[in-house]
């Protein structure tokens, strides 16, 4: 049996991935702080899908809670032949009024967190000469936005780069950038999306299917829906500051909301 390692397993894109997988047969190691909230994802899934459902509760801003899935994932015995890298959370405000113990703990969950599961995982998947890993990032990757677009940037650019090291070696990579998804993130980061139109917003079991479609067909990054890659390409090219200015009038901030995670 296929097994697939999901973290921030419990809501949004990760619930997703979660259910994709189950529905494709997959046994599942789900990946989430909350031990209650994961317990009631596993009975679930076992129950809709009649899959295997193991549960991990680990903190990935912390090294412990890292390496407790390092652990899980260099497992002999029980490999895990995909990696879905979805933990991550959102800090809303400006660059010098977020606390920057908040900032150090989003750069662990989004880069050390990423980096360290990857290599724990892709260590056995060469040696399988099978195995995929999908980080997620976001269209954010390419918006001027502070440390949440820097890290979801460096996702970016670390899944392109370790695809084409190991190009040949059966592992494949994708990196998921999706745009507005109706998820539990802006309201556990503190933001009012309200104001948003209903054409922004993507469905979370719409973006898997598209990162999996792009996967079988060789792609390394995805973004998913044609008004995000329009977006994409015109960040290309557009002033950075027209981009900071749009993303700069989206919500509110509350502050007793700060760095909700999964």
């Amino acid at each position: 049996m296929t097994t697939s390692l999901v973290t921030g397993a419990t809501a949004g894109l990760g619930a997703a991935f979660a259910r994709r997988l189950a529905a494709d047969g997959h046994g599942l190691v789900l990946v989430a702080r909350d031990a209650e909230r994961l317990a009631r994802s596993a009975a679930d899934l076992r129950e809709r899908y009649g899959v295997e459902v193991e549960v991990l509760a680990a903190d990935l801003a912390a090294d412990a809670g890292i390496a407790a899935v390092e652990a899980r994932l260099r497992e002999p015995a029980r490999p895990v032949d995909v990696l879905v890298n979805n933990a991550g959370f959102g800090n809303r405000g400006a660059f010098l009024d977020a606390p920057i113990e908040d900032e150090v703990r989003m750069l662990k969950v989004h880069c050390e967190a990423v980096l360290r599961l990857t290599t724990a995982a892709v260590e056995g998947m060469r040696e399988r000469r099978h195995g995929f890993v999908v980080n997620v990032s976001s269209v954010a990757a390419y918006m001027p936005r502070g440390t949440y677009a820097a890290s979801k940037a460096w996702a970016v650019r670390f899944t392109e780069g370790i695809a084409h090291e190991l190009r040949g070696s059966g592992v494949r990579f994708l990196a998921l950038c999706p745009g507005f998804v109706r998820t539990e993130f802006h309201a556990r980061a503190g933001m009012d999306a309200s104001g948003l139109p209903s054409w922004a917003w993507l469905d979370a079991d719409a973006v898997v299917a598209a990162a999996l479609r792009d996967l079988a067909r060789g792609r390394v990054v995805s973004v998913p829906s044609a008004r995000y890659k329009v977006a994409v390409s015109l960040a290309r090219h557009v002033p950075p500051t027209l981009f900071s200015a749009a993303a700069g009038r989206t919500g509110r901030y509350d502050p007793k909301l700060r760095g909700a995670r999964k």
